[in-house]
């Protein structure tokens, strides 16, 4: 999910370097290609794709599959090609006639939201269990992911990946690892608890060096969403009471994310959006206004049947996030398109601009792609959807061992793809 949310090159510098708790890539802006660097033929986007390519790939499809956008065959076969034989995904392959090796960096966080695109447009399933598969060769013992394969778990890896596995409808409740721990018992090892002064309810990326938990939007927005069972693609249920913190005697997933959207909730509404701490050596060390993590909490408080407290943040977004989404490119705009999906405001007039055409103009020409509605029409599609109950209706129908697994375990949460914000 996602869309968020730091650079792609500080978490590929920080994965070169072995650092725990790398971030990963996210809808922030990436280096400019090289002059002689000749981008991809399917590719969405003109940054270089090296941090990023499937990534902001996968999220330009997902965003695109639910405005009812079909794309163009090139797209999509860029991204199937890109998958390595053992079914993982690099952040990008520059070569994909070369075979995937030992030497080949895989991205967990890639290969989950390939997962998701590759799984919504309907015909690779063979891609999606090989997906799936991979995934589940990686699983850390104690039941998470990292964003690189032998690292320690992050609560957004292990987020992302759950999410896929939801959307998958590939039940990651029961997968368990050698150790018998499930991705919930890593999930809400995250989670912070309630009585948490600074952040209570949050999720966290990883313990710090003391082993503090310190509260992340990011994480919390995926952690969100993995509590609740659902991927990107969704249509959050109508208003349903007011989000708070609690701490059963048992912890378990679904209420993890519910804290976490009274977490986001509270957060949004002071301001509207998030912040995001500045990145190590900056000189201006006030934070400043994320837009990728702040359509993430949209979408999380949608999901968790909370979007009214999210009104003011999409809202912030429509009057602000233009100039970011242009800079940015593809996977802000996917960010923004999935974020006003899921809260029932219409991307083809989001703050005066047309998402879906915005989109559209960043990668090949799609084969089709629907007309603006009528006000009246979208608010009914949405009413529609709603009814469904998203990609990942009946929520709870995979958790089973990962409940039980983790009954003894605290509620402790934190961060997502993008850098630690502590």
């Amino acid at each position: 999910m996602s869309v968020r949310r730091s650079a792609a090159a500080l978490a590929a510098a920080s994965a070169v370097l072995c650092v725990a708790g790398a971030p990963a890539a996210t809808a922030a802006p990436t280096p400019s290609p090289s002059p002689s660097a000749a981008l991809p033929t399917g590719l969405y986007g003109t940054q270089d794709p090296t941090y990023d390519g499937v990534w902001r790939q996968s999220l330009a499809l997902l965003a695109q599959d639910v405005v009812k956008t079909v794309p163009a065959d090139q797209a999509v076969d860029w991204l199937t090609g890109q998958q390595c034989a053992n079914g993982g995904f690099a952040s990008y392959r520059a070569d994909v006639a070369e075979p995937c090796d030992a030497k080949t960096m895989l991205d967990t966080n890639a290969t989950a939201v390939a997962v998701q695109a590759l799984r919504a447009l309907g015909g690779h399933q063979d891609a999606v269990n090989k997906g799936i598969g991979w995934l589940k060769s990686v699983q850390n013992e104690d039941g998470g992911w990292s964003y690189n394969p032998g690292m320690p778990s992050d609560a957004n890896s292990t987020s992302i990946v759950i999410s896929a596995f939801a959307a998958a409808k590939a039940r990651p409740g029961e997968l368990k690892s050698k150790s018998g721990k499930t991705p919930y018992n890593a999930l809400v090892s995250f989670a912070i608890p309630c009585t948490d002064t600074a952040g209570g309810g949050a999720f966290a990326y990883q313990p710090d060096k003391a082993g503090k938990l310190l509260a992340n939007g990011d994480a919390t927005a995926a952690g969100v969403l993995a509590g609740l069972g659902r991927g990107m693609i969704l249509a959050g249920p109508k208003p349903d009471g007011e989000p708070r913190c609690a701490t059963p005697a048992k912890a378990t997933p679904e209420q993890s994310a519910r804290n976490g959207a009274a977490y986001l909730a509270k957060a949004l509404a002071k301001t509207g959006h998030l912040d995001s701490p500045p990145l190590p050596g900056a000189t201006d060390p006030a934070p400043k206004p994320d837009f990728g993590n702040t359509a993430d909490a949209v979408l999380a408080l949608s999901a968790a049947g909370h979007s009214d407290k999210a009104a003011d943040a999409i809202r912030w977004l429509e009057q602000n996030s233009a100039a970011w989404a242009k800079e940015a490119g593809p996977a802000a705009y996917a960010q923004l398109i999935l974020a006003a999906h899921a809260f029932g405001a219409d991307p083809r007039a989001f703050g005066g601009a047309d998402l879906v055409q915005q989109l559209n103009a960043t990668g090949p020409a799609p084969v089709s792609t629907t007309a603006p509605a009528a006000p009246q029409a979208q608010a009914d599609d949405s009413a529609a959807e709603s009814g469904t109950g998203g990609d990942s209706a009946g929520i709870w129908w995979f958790i089973g061992a990962g409940v039980a697994a983790g009954a003894g375990i605290g509620i402790l949460i934190s961060g997502r793809r993008k850098s630690k914000q502590q």
